[in-house]
C-alpha cells in the first residue's frame, strides 16, 4: 500500500482572521475572540393575531413559511386556532444568501393545498445589525399583505436582524445548512450542545462478619462468601475461613456509584454446598442515599444489616420474621478519591469527588473550534458521497458537542468554549465524528469516527493564543490515514502564577490515593465501570451523546494487546535511554584517548574535583542550569501532535494491526490464531530470556556473602578486610586520585581480556542450576 509522505502528517500553524481581526499571538479580551465571524439573517417568528378564517368551522390551522432564495423554513401549524404562538428563530448564512428580497408567509394547512393567508416583506438593505452584548431586538408588529401587496386581515409579530454566531438565538436556531434534516429528533441531534459527567463516587463496602445464618444442612460446616451487586457491577468475597454459622472476612469491596443514585447496593450471603451450587442464606438492599460520606481517612461507624431470605418484589407485602440473621458491615462513599474514568497519561481532571476539597482554580481554557477541511468521504446518500461532520472536545466533567455540518467536506463551526483549569498538567481532547442520526427514528447507525486530537495544557505557553491545523489520524486494519485537517484556536489564561508553580509541588492525585491506595487491577476495573457508567448516562442526554463516541474519547480498550505498541514503546525507552548511552561511548572515548586534548581536560577536571569536592554538586547543577538556558532557543513553539513514527503506524505490518483490531476474545480463524499465539511465544520466549539474565545478576550479587560457592566467599571477604584496612590509613583523596586515573589510563597499558572483578563476578554461582 502507498504511504502518503511524512510531511501530510504534519502540524500547521495558521493566522486566521479571528474576532475580526488578525491574531498573531497577542492577547484578545472580546467574547468570541478566538473565531472567526460568522454573519447571519436572523428571523425570530413569535406570534400572529386576528388571523382571516378560511374553512366553514369557524378556524383555521396556519403556520409561517420563511423564504430567502432557494432556502425554505417553516414552523409547525397549530389546529383551529386564530391566533397561535410559534416563538421560533431561523437562521440563514449570509455566504449563501441569494436574494435580495426576505418573504415571511402565514399559510392555513390543508389536505389538498395550503392556502395562502398573507404575507410580510424585508428589503434586506434595511435589516439592522446587532452584536451582543446589544439587548436582543424587540419584535414588532406587520400587517399583513396579499399578493399584490395590498393589506388584508391580520398581523404578525416578528424580529429581522442580522447577526453573528455569538447571538443568544444561535443554538436554538433552525439553520438553513440543515435544510435536508427531517423531524423534531433530527434537528435536535445537529445542535450544538454542551454535556456534563455524572458525579462519580467510590463505594467501599467493608464486610466484617455475619452472625446466626441458617443454612439447610445443618449436619456440614457452611463454606461462605458474601456477594455484592450494584447495577451490573458484581463483586464477591473469598470464603470465610472458620466454617461455622458466625462466619468473618473483613474484606474490602470497591464499586463506582454516580449520582443520582437509581439502584440499590444488593449483598447476599451465600454458602457453597457444592461445586456448581451455592444456596443464598440472606439478602439485604442498601439505599446509596443513606450511605456516609467520607472525605477522609477517618474510618465511618458500621452497621449491622438484617439479611432476609427473599428480596421482595414491588407490590408484595413483607413476611413477618421471627428470628433473623444479619451482617456487619462498614460502607462509605469515598469523596477522597479522585475516579479515574480516563487513561491515566491523558486526564483532564484530577480533582477529588467531594466539592468541599476542590482547591480554586489557577487559570482559564479557552477553545475556538474554526473549521476542518479535506475530510474524508464517510457514507453515501442519494448515490453520493458524503461527511456530516461534527466535533466532541472533554475537559474536566464538561463536553462539549458543536453543531453538525451538514454535507459538507471543509465545514465551519466557528465556536468557542471556556473552561476552568485546576490543574496544568491535564489534557484536554477534541475528536470530530460524522453524524449517522440526521432523519428522526434513525436509532441504527453508529457515528463514524474522523480523528483525535490532545493537547496538553503544561506544554502551552499562558496568554497565548495558539492558531494551527491540526492533521487528523486514524488507524484502520489497512494502515494510518489522514482523514483530513481540523483548525483551532487555543488560549490557557493564567490567574495567578504563583498558584499555577505550587501545583508542580503538589501530588498529581488527591491524597487518599496515598494513604489508601487501590491496587492496579483494583484501578483497572474500577476504572472500566467508570467509562461504562459516563458513556450509560450521556447516551440518555438529549440529544444523547453517544457510547461509540464517549468509548472513543475517554480511550477505552487502550490498554489491550498490540504489538505495534509493544515496539513503540520499546523504541521509547530506547530512546529515554540513548542519552545514557551516548554518554558511555563519550567515556570510551575518553578512556581510549581518542581525543588526547579532550582527555587531559577530564584529567585536569577529575583532579579539581577530587581535590576539592565541595565543587561537584555546584558543578553538575551549573552544568544542568547551563543546558537549559542553550535548548531555551529551540524550545517547541507548537502544542505536541499525533506522532506517526512514534506510535510506529507508518510501518506497521498489516497482520500486526489486523490482530490490534481483533475483538476480545478472537473472532479470527483458528489458523491465524495459532500463528499469533506462536509468535507471542517467540517474544515472551526473549523476554522470558532477559528477565533471566537480570535475575542471574542479581543472585550473583547475593552469592557474595552466601557462602554458596566458599572459596569464592572466603575470597571476596578477605578482599573485604584488606580493603577496609588500606582505606582506613589511606586519604579518600589519594584512594579517589588512583581510582580514576587507572580507569582513564592510556590504551597503551590496557588488556583486551576482561578485568579481574570482572572475571570473579561471572563465575560465582546462580539459581539457574536448581531451575527445571
Amino acid at each position: 500500500m502507498q504511504r502518503p509522505p511524512q510531511e501530510d502528517f504534519s502540524l500547521k500553524e495558521t493566522k486566521p482572521h479571528l474576532g475580526g481581526g488578525k491574531i498573531t499571538g497577542d492577547k484578545l479580551t472580546s467574547t468570541y475572540d478566538l473565531v472567526e465571524q460568522m454573519q447571519y439573517l436572523y428571523v425570530r417568528v413569535v406570534k400572529a393575531k386576528d388571523l382571516p378564517v378560511k374553512d366553514v368551522t369557524g378556524s383555521c390551522d396556519p403556520y409561517v413559511e420563511v423564504r430567502l432564495g432557494n432556502y425554505k423554513g417553516t414552523t409547525r401549524h397549530f389546529e383551529k386556532k386564530s391566533n397561535p404562538e410559534w416563538n421560533q428563530v431561523f437562521a440563514f448564512s449570509k455566504d449563501r444568501i441569494q436574494a435580495s428580497v426576505l418573504e415571511v408567509t402565514i399559510k392555513d394547512k390543508d389536505v389538498v393545498k395550503d392556502d395562502f393567508m398573507g404575507r410580510v416583506l424585508f428589503d434586506l438593505n434595511e435589516v439592522p445589525k446587532r452584536v451582543p452584548p446589544d439587548s436582543p431586538l424587540a419584535p414588532q408588529w406587520y400587517r399583513l399583505e396579499d399578493r399584490k401587496n395590498d393589506k388584508v386581515k391580520g398581523e404578525l409579530m416578528l424580529a429581522v436582524w442580522m447577526g453573528t454566531q455569538a447571538d443568544e438565538a444561535f443554538p436554538e436556531a433552525w439553520h438553513s445548512d440543515a435544510a435536508a434534516v427531517s423531524g423534531a429528533d433530527g434537528l435536535s441531534n445537529i445542535r450544538s450542545k454542551v454535556y456534563l459527567s455524572p458525579k462519580l463516587w467510590y463505594l467501599r463496602v467493608n464486610v466484617i462478619e455475619a452472625q446466626d445464618l441458617q443454612p439447610s444442612d445443618k449436619s456440614r460446616f457452611p463454606e461462605v462468601y458474601v456477594k455484592a451487586i450494584l447495577g451490573n457491577q458484581a463483586l464477591r468475597t473469598r470464603v470465610s475461613m472458620n466454617k461455622s454459622i458466625n462466619p468473618m472476612w473483613n474484606e474490602d469491596l470497591m464499586f463506582v456509584a454516580a449520582e443520582p443514585f437509581e439502584e440499590p447496593l444488593i449483598l447476599s450471603v451465600e454458602d457453597r454446598v457444592a461445586p456448581n451450587k451455592d444456596e443464598v442464606l440472606g439478602r439485604c438492599a442498601v439505599p446509596l442515599q443513606y450511605v456516609d460520606r467520607r472525605l477522609d481517612h477517618k474510618p465511618v461507624n458500621t452497621r449491622w444489616f438484617n439479611l432476609e431470605k427473599h428480596v421482595l418484589v414491588e407490590g408484595e407485602k413483607k413476611k413477618e420474621v421471627k428470628f433473623a440473621s444479619r451482617i456487619h458491615m462498614r460502607i462509605c462513599l469515598e469523596g477522597g478519591y479522585h475516579v479515574l474514568d480516563e487513561s491515566t497519561h491523558y486526564s483532564s481532571d484530577l480533582r477529588p469527588t467531594a466539592k468541599q476539597l476542590w482547591k480554586a482554580p489557577i487559570g482559564v481554557l479557552e477553545l475556538g473550534i474554526l473549521n476542518a477541511h479535506g475530510l474524508s468521504p464517510m457514507k453515501t446518500k442519494d448515490g453520493r458521497a458524503t461527511t456530516d461532520a461534527y466535533c466532541v472536545a472533554k475537559y474536566g466533567q464538561k463536553w462539549v458537542r458543536t453543531r453538525t455540518i451538514i454535507d459538507s467536506f471543509a465545514p465551519k463551526w466557528n465556536e468557542q468554549y471556556t473552561w476552568e483549569v485546576f490543574d496544568p498538567c491535564t489534557v484536554i481532547t477534541i475528536g470530530v465524528f460524522d453524524n449517522c442520526h440526521l432523519q428522526s427514528g434513525d436509532k441504527s447507525g453508529r457515528d463514524s469516527r474522523i480523528g483525535k486530537v490532545r493537547i496538553r495544557l503544561s506544554t502551552l505557553e499562558t496568554d497565548r493564543v495558539y492558531t494551527h491545523s491540526y492533521p487528523l489520524l486514524v488507524l484502520h486494519p489497512s494502515g494510518v490515514k489522514k482523514m483530513g485537517e481540523i483548525h483551532m484556536a487555543v488560549r490557557f489564561t493564567c490567574s495567578s502564577l504563583l498558584n499555577m508553580m505550587h501545583m508542580y509541588s503538589q501530588p498529581l492525585l488527591p491524597k487518599m490515593h496515598y494513604i489508601h491506595p487501590l491496587t492496579v487491577s483494583q484501578l483497572d476495573s474500577l476504572r472500566h465501570q467508570a467509562t461504562q457508567i459516563v458513556s450509560t448516562r450521556l447516551t440518555r442526554a438529549e440529544p444523547a451523546l453517544r457510547k461509540e463516541v464517549v468509548e472513543y474519547m475517554l480511550d477505552v480498550g487502550s490498554h489491550m494487546w498490540s504489538m505495534r505498541r509493544s515496539k513503540a514503546n520499546f523504541f521509547r525507552i530506547m530512546g529515554v535511554l540513548s542519552g545514557l548511552i551516548a554518554v558511555g561511548k563519550w567515556f570510551d572515548q575518553i578512556c581510549n584517548w581518542k581525543n588526547p586534548i579532550t582527555t587531559v581536560l577530564i584529567h585536569i577536571l577529575f583532579l579539581i574535583l577530587v581535590l576539592y569536592p565541595e565543587l561537584i554538586l555546584p558543578t553538575i547543577f551549573l552544568y544542568l542550569f547551563l543546558i537549559g538556558v542553550w535548548y531555551y532557543r529551540w524550545r517547541p513553539r507548537h502544542p505536541p501532535h499525533m506522532d506517526t513514527r512514534l506510535s510506529c503506524a507508518d510501518n506497521a505490518h498489516p497482520d500486526e494491526l489486523d490482530e490490534e483490531f481483533d475483538t476480545f476474545p478472537t473472532s479470527r480463524p483458528a489458523d491465524i490464531v495459532r500463528m499469533r499465539y506462536d509468535r507471542l511465544r517467540s517474544i515472551a520466549g526473549r523476554i522470558q530470556t532477559v528477565v533471566g539474565d537480570l535475575a542471574t545478576q542479581g543472585e550473583r550479587l547475593q552469592s557474595l556473602l552466601s557462602w554458596r560457592d566458599p572459596r569464592a566467599t572466603a575470597l571476596f571477604v578477605i578482599f573485604c578486610l584488606v580493603a577496609a584496612i588500606v582505606l582506613y590509613v589511606t586519604p579518600f583523596q589519594v584512594v579517589a586520585l588512583l581510582t580514576g586515573f587507572y580507569v582513564l589510563r592510556h590504551p597503551r597499558f590496557r588488556y583486551k581480556l576482561p578485568s579481574v572483578p570482572l572475571n570473579f563476578f561471572r563465575r560465582l554461582p546462580a539459581r539457574t542450576d536448581c531451575m527445571l
